[in-house]
């Protein structure tokens, strides 16, 4: 039923890339699964297509429509285009659509599925807001708001059919991950070398951290994609303008600066290290479904309610194991280093108790992953579109 009721619909999806790639990454993955997976006619209208080119390389900024990866990319003009309206219309983030395309959404004799895709939390409110209606005050319209999450009360998250399964593929292949490595010019690295990737915002905790590692008695390599933190790398190695391709060295750390990784090949990045630092949404997502032990730099808002965002989710991920009766340890060290590094403060201190407790922590990602999955958003969001189209047209019988 839910694969017939997919593939006669369209969807228009709406991103505003406000800062970084969090949104921009969302939307794309979203995309390209309605398209590739449930067979929807996708058009994705991005207003910064060359944020858009950053996460798939092979796209023309300078093109109004493009076709990529099954999707149709279209630019988001200022004038925006006579174009109708889909069958489910998704306004990623809040983000303001066009008032041309409200008005010809009213005008449609089947009103879209107009869904409100909002930020991801794991806060106990969001299950009272996920699948709330907000009727329009003049038109006659609803728009309903569709929160992701942890939890079966909410969205879930996007997760490709094949992704856990090209995953344990590629951690069971040697060659595979041998041409990885070598595909960053690097060779395979030894056994006893502790892999790191840091993608973050700038962080004056970066220094700290570096001098641990560097000081510490585990050789370690950390993989730096391109990004906003490249300026403090070259700041502590006394290096003007790190680019891709430049390496570092201090005591036992070594450091290479990545290319900025097109999205498709971020998962291999995060497959192939031992543990994972990631910031914002898009990224955080994807180390959990790695199975790997990692930290989440969450984007600091000027009101501080990140800290109870970050909480919430840490509250989460532990409770399974807390409620079983497991060593706390690894529980407080995760803790330690997490909100060191979004305080900006003694990561390097915390350092020490996290790097012990590795072992149990890549057990507790692994069987987080397997719950996560069971929860999959692109499918809520069809059933959902589902669900309110039948109301919808209730109603209109009823008339």
């Amino acid at each position: 039923m839910r694969s017939d009721f997919a593939a006669a619909l369209r969807c228009d999806i709406f991103c505003n890339v406000i800062d970084n790639y969090g949104d921009i990454g969302v939307c794309w993955r979203l995309a390209r699964q309605l398209a590739n997976e449930h067979g929807l006619s996708v058009r994705l209208w991005v207003e910064d297509l060359a944020s858009f080119a950053k996460l798939c390389p092979d796209a023309d900024a300078t093109l109004d429509s493009q076709h990529r990866r099954g999707v149709e990319v279209c630019a988001w003009r200022t004038e925006f285009p006579d174009v109708q309206p889909a069958s489910i219309v998704i306004e990623a983030f809040a983000c303001k659509l066009p008032g041309s395309y409200i008005e010809a959404m009213a005008e449609q004799e089947q009103q879209p599925a107009w869904i409100n895709l909002e930020y991801l939390s794991a806060e106990d409110w969001v299950h009272g807001c996920h699948g709330l209606p907000s009727p329009h005050p003049r038109l006659p319209l609803t728009k309903y708001f569709f929160f992701p999450g942890f939890t079966r009360q909410t969205g879930g998250l996007l997760l490709e059919r094949d992704l856990l399964a090209r995953r344990d593929a590629f951690l069971n292949d040697g060659a595979a991950q041998e041409g990885f490595w070598k595909s960053l010019g690097l060779g395979m690295p030894a056994a006893d070398i502790l892999k790191i990737s840091l993608f973050a915002y700038e962080n004056a905790a970066l220094p700290g951290l570096f001098d641990a590692w560097a000081s510490g008695t585990q050789a370690i390599l950390c993989l730096v994609p391109e990004g906003r933190i490249l300026p403090q790398l070259g700041l502590y190695f006394g290096a003007a303008a790190p680019r891709a391709g430049n390496e570092y060295a201090r005591g036992n750390l070594r450091v290479r600066v990545l290319p900025f990784v097109a999205q498709e090949d971020y998962d291999m990045l995060l497959w192939a290290c031992d543990l994972n630092f990631v910031r914002g949404e898009d990224s955080c997502v994807r180390a959990q479904w790695a199975g790997k032990p990692f930290v989440w730099q969450i984007y600091p808002q000027h009101d501080d309610v990140h800290w109870q965002k970050l909480q919430a989710f840490l509250d989460l991920y532990n409770a399974p194991r807390l409620s079983a009766g497991e060593d706390a340890r690894a529980v407080l060290a995760q803790q330690g280093l997490w909100r060191e590094w979004n305080q900006e403060g003694g990561a390097g201190a915390t350092w020490p108790a996290f790097a012990a407790a590795l072992d149990e922590l890549k057990h507790r990602a692994q069987d987080w992953a397997r719950l996560l999955a069971e929860n999959n958003l692109a499918l809520n969001l069809l059933d959902f579109c589902q669900k309110v189209g039948r109301i919808r047209a209730l109603k209109i019988e009823g008339q």
